[in-house]
């Protein structure tokens, strides 16, 4: 059978311009959270957008379970849809889990990055101690999981507001809960699993693309100690700290957020 790549991750294209940006979303989201960042992008960038296999409008006929059981497998389709679309030193922006699977497939074929956008990533959630703090025990992360599988609407509408902060604005995370509740309870949980449970911190000596690592504050997902971390150990890497609170700026905070990206790209 042969698989339309740009199909199977439900992959758009806008812009005006000839360097490509793509933008991928993190865990429990689509690309339509990019929906504030990529107008003003458009005028200078070829803006590429996808949803991972199970996420938004992507063919859910082509999740494999044992494929995506590793970042490894989203890296996978990161390049495939790269490939198709012959792009090569792209910016890849990439939020959450995804700043993770963008590193792996930069990793694995460099010649199409030219500079990693990272927002809110961690390379390891779990606690390592006394030599890592990654903001979760091991325990905390097996109850949430536990949580998905047995009540997935309550277990979304408990972590949308930690992972939004910004209380005073409700909006947020009635969004993010109402994401988190329009996937696939089974493929939710996978994911949530292979994104806690991953460990990329001895990938990093190997990554030789450019990045940016844009910490929030006050993110509960991903502490500041995260970021400073990733920063010792990602060579060429530049650290901003964000007034956004939360991990999701690219919603609760889009304008900090662009303008620290293309701040960013224009200085480099």
């Amino acid at each position: 059978m042969t698989i339309n790549i740009l199909e199977r991750n439900n992959v758009k294209i806008s812009g005006r311009g000839t360097r490509p940006i793509v933008f991928a979303h993190g865990f429990g989201c689509d690309q339509d959270m990019w929906r504030y960042i990529v107008p003003s992008f458009e005028n200078d960038y070829r803006v590429i957008l996808f949803d991972y296999v199970g996420s938004g409008g992507s063919q859910l006929d082509y999740y494999d379970a044992e494929k995506y059981n590793d970042l490894q497998g989203y890296a996978q389709d990161v390049l495939e849809i790269m490939e198709t679309l012959e792009l090569r030193n792209a910016i890849f922006v990439g939020h959450s889990v995804s700043s993770m699977i963008g590193l792996l497939a930069s990793n694995r074929d460099p010649k199409y990055f030219e500079r990693l956008v990272m927002l809110g990533p961690s390379p390891r959630y779990i606690n390592d101690l006394p030599d890592y703090f990654g903001g979760f025990n091991r325990e905390e992360i097996d109850e949430l999981l536990t949580m998905m599988q047995m009540n997935f609407i309550g277990w979304a509408s408990y972590l949308a507001p930690i992972a939004m902060q910004n209380s005073e604005r409700r909006e947020l995370s009635d969004e993010l809960e109402k994401s988190f509740c329009s996937r696939d309870p089974h493929i939710a949980r996978q994911f949530a699993e292979v994104t806690f449970m991953s460990d990329c911190r001895r990938d990093l000596d190997a990554v030789s693309v450019p990045s940016l690592i844009l910490q929030c504050s006050d993110d509960s997902i991903a502490p500041i100690e995260v970021g400073n971390y990733l920063h010792a150990h990602l060579k060429d890497s530049t650290l901003k700290l964000m007034n956004a609170k939360g991990h999701y700026p690219q919603l609760s905070h889009p304008d900090e957020t662009t303008d620290l990206i293309k701040s960013y790209l224009a200085s480099h």
